[in-house]
C-alpha cells in the first residue's frame, strides 16, 4: 500500500499521479495507452535528461562558497568584489580536462579551476587550472590540441603517440608537460592544489590607472599529490575519488579555502620585458613581481542538484566587471568567445538566466526571447529608443584598452630578449624541483613513452627533453630503451594462469 503521509508525486505541470509503479493498459494484461501522459511524460523526459558534456573538462563537479577581501588592492583597481572587507558570493568547479564525464579522477591530467563571482556589478569568472602556464599561446592551436589529448578516429582509444607527436611538434608546450609529468600533474585532492587564471588581466583603478595583473589561489590546506602508482589504484578503487573527497568533507564541516594573491606590474613595463608577459606559455618570477595578497574563497556548501547548480554551471573569461579587463594574451581573447559560445549550444541560448548563473545584481538588457527565456522582456525591446529603456553609459565605462598597430598579419608574438620555449621548463627541472621530484618526473615520462609511442615521435621526445635539460633528456631516453623490451607487470600480475590452463584444457 501506498505510504500517502509523504509529498504527492505529480506531473510536471503539477497535477497528482495515480501510480508510480503501473503504466495504463486494457485490463490487466492487455496493451499499454497512448493516452497514458504521465508514462509519456516521464519516457521522453528521461531520453532528454541529457546535454552535452563539455568538450574539454566534461568531468568536474564543485561547491558555493564566498571569497572576503583580506587586503587592500585599492590602488590597483576598483572592481567592487575586492575593495577591502568585501564579501562576494561564489561557485567553484574542478575538473581534468582530457577526460570525458565516466573518465577516472586521477588521471595524470591538468585540472581545471573555475569561479564565479557573483558581485554587485555582475557576474565576474575566473576560468583556470592547476598550472600557472598552458601548452600551446595562439588560439588556432588550441582545438588541435586537445583533440591530441581525446580519443582516435578509428579505435576510439587515447593514444600517447598522438599526444607526444602534438607536443614534440610544438615546442612552447615544454613548460606545461614539465609541469603535467611532475608532482602535480595528479593532485591528492582538488583541496590540496593551487588555482591559476593564467592568463595576464588588465586591472584599472578608480583614477584610471592601468596594470597588468596575474591570479593566483593558494590552498590553504597545502600541497598534496599522488604518485602514478598511487594514482593508479586509486583509479580503480574509486574513480570518482576527487569528487567524493570534496562533497564528503564540505558535507562534515572542514571547508576548504584558498588565499588568493595577485602580481602586479605597471602598464608601462610590458612593453621592455624581457620576455613578452602576454605568453601564456610563461610565469612572472616572483623576484621580479611579488604575490601580493586579496583575500581568502572558502568553500561551505554543496550543491543539492548537481546537474543544475554545477554541471549547467557556465564560466566564462569574458564575464568582466568594471575595473577588470582583457590583455593582448592572444589565448584570453580567443576564449572570451569560445567559452560563450559553448554553453549557447551545451545548455542554450538562455544559459545565463539559470539561476546558477543569473547575476545577484540586476539585469537590464535587451536580450529577448529564445529557447527557455523566462526573463520578463519589457518593451523598448531596441536600442536606441526614447521610450524609457536602458542606455550604456559610455563615460563611466570606458573598455579597457592597450595601444596596438601594424599591419593585419599571422605572426608569433613580438619578440622579447627571453621569449625561447625552453628556459622557463629547464629553470623548473634544474632549481625548483628536488632530487625525488626530479626522479619522479623522470618515471613518469618514462612510464608515458613506453605506451605505444612510436620511434620517430621518440626521437623527438628524447630531443624535446634534452632542449629542457640535457641530463634529464637522457636519464628519459636510457629509461625508455633500457624497458622497451619488458612485459606490462601490471598486465600480467591481472592474467590468470589457472583460467589459461583450463581453457588450454577445454
Amino acid at each position: 500500500m501506498t505510504d500517502l503521509t509523504g509529498k504527492p508525486t505529480t506531473t510536471d505541470s503539477g497535477a497528482p499521479v495515480e501510480s508510480d509503479e503501473h503504466s495504463l493498459t486494457v485490463g490487466a494484461g492487455g496493451p499499454v495507452l497512448l493516452q497514458d501522459s504521465y508514462l509519456i511524460e516521464q519516457m521522453a523526459q528521461f531520453n532528454r535528461e541529457r546535454i552535452p558534456e563539455r568538450q574539454p573538462h566534461a568531468k568536474g563537479s564543485g561547491a558555493f562558497g564566498h571569497f572576503e577581501v583580506t587586503a587592500d588592492v585599492s590602488a590597483y583597481t576598483k572592481a567592487a568584489l575586492f575593495q577591502p572587507g568585501t564579501r562576494t558570493e561564489l561557485v567553484t568547479r574542478f575538473s581534468t580536462v582530457a577526460g570525458e564525464r565516466g573518465s577516472p579522477d586521477t588521471w595524470r591530467d591538468p585540472r581545471g579551476f573555475a569561479v564565479k563571482f557573483y558581485t554587485t556589478e555582475g557576474n565576474y569568472d575566473m576560468v583556470g587550472n592547476n598550472t600557472p602556464v598552458f601548452f600551446v599561446k595562439d588560439p588556432m592551436k588550441f582545438q588541435h590540441f586537445i583533440r591530441s589529448q581525446k580519443r582516435r578516429a578509428d579505435n576510439n582509444l587515447r593514444d600517447h603517440d598522438m599526444q607526444w607527436d602534438f607536443w614534440t611538434l610544438s615546442p612552447e608546450s615544454a613548460h606545461q608537460v614539465t609541469w603535467l609529468m611532475g608532482d602535480r600533474g595528479i593532485p591528492r585532492t582538488w583541496r590540496h592544489m593551487n588555482g591559476y587564471t593564467s592568463h595576464t588581466y588588465m586591472w584599472i583603478n578608480a583614477q584610471g590607472e592601468r596594470f597588468w595583473v596575474k591570479y593566483h589561489f593558494k590552498t590553504d590546506q597545502g600541497i598534496e599529490f599522488f604518485t602514478q602508482h598511487e594514482a593508479d589504484q586509486m583509479a580503480a578503487a574509486d574513480t570518482d575519488y576527487h569528487t567524493r573527497d570534496l562533497f564528503e568533507h564540505i558535507r562534515d564541516g572542514e571547508f576548504p579555502s584558498w588565499t588568493l594573491y595577485v602580481q602586479v606590474m605597471p602598464y608601462d613595463e610590458a612593453a621592455t620585458y624581457r620576455f613578452n608577459p602576454f605568453d601564456l606559455t610563461k610565469v612572472w618570477p616572483h623576484g621580479d613581481y611579488p604575490l601580493i595578497e586579496v583575500g581568502r574563497m572558502t568553500l561551505d556548501r554543496n550543491p543539492t542538484d548537481n546537474h543544475a547548480q554545477i554541471e549547467q554551471a557556465a564560466f566564462q573569461p569574458n564575464n568582466f566587471v568594471p575595473g577588470i579587463g582583457p590583455s593582448p594574451d592572444r589565448m584570453l581573447l580567443g576564449r572570451l568567445f569560445s567559452y560563450a559560445d559553448a554553453h549557447r549550444y551545451r545548455i542554450g541560448s538562455n544559459y545565463q538566466q539559470l539561476p546558477v548563473n543569473a547575476p545577484k545584481s540586476e539585469v537590464h538588457t535587451y536580450t529577448k526571447d529564445g529557447a527557455m527565456a523566462y526573463r520578463y522582456t519589457t518593451d523598448p525591446v531596441y536600442a536606441p529608443n526614447s521610450k524609457g529603456g536602458p542606455a550604456a553609459d559610455s563615460e563611466r565605462h570606458a573598455p579597457p584598452s592597450w595601444t596596438a598597430d601594424g599591419e593585419i598579419t599571422r605572426a608569433a608574438y613580438v619578440s622579447h630578449p627571453e621569449d625561447d620555449d625552453w628556459g622557463q621548463p629547464g629553470t623548473m627541472v634544474r632549481e625548483v624541483l628536488d632530487d625525488a621530484a626530479r626522479d619522479r618526473l623522470v618515471d613518469n615520462v618514462v612510464g608515458h613513452l613506453l605506451n605505444g609511442v612510436s620511434e620517430p615521435v621518440l626521437q623527438r621526445a628524447f630531443e624535446y627533453w634534452s632542449n629542457i635539460d640535457k641530463s634529464i633528456g637522457e636519464r628519459i631516453k636510457e629509461g625508455v630503451r633500457a624497458k622497451a623490451d619488458e612485459k606490462d607487470p601490471k598486465a600480467a600480475e591481472q592474467g590468470n594462469p589457472a583460467r589459461s590452463s583450463m581453457q588450454d584444457k577445454a
